[in-house]
């Protein structure tokens, strides 16, 4: 599976199955030199600029995102 297909299956999940799962990421980059983890956000951060360019995916307004995470923290 590609990590592109894999990003959006996850994408599916429920949020605290999201969480868990990116927690346990998060956790697993602790093996990693600074340098490497660097070096990875920077190749994520071109991947997600490649898609958006490519009109892969959509943004969501900053609007938005506030009132869904307000919303949640209620």
């Amino acid at each position: 599976m590609k990590p592109t297909e894999l990003e959006n299956e996850v994408l599916k999940l429920d949020p605290p199955s999201r969480a868990r799962l990116a927690e346990a990421l998060l956790r697993s980059l602790d093996e990693l030199s600074e340098e490497e983890v660097e070096a990875l956000w920077l190749d994520e951060a071109e991947r997600r600029e490649r898609a958006w360019d490519a009109g892969e995916v959509e943004g969501i307004p900053a609007e938005q995102v506030m009132r869904e995470l307000r919303s949640r923290s209620e």
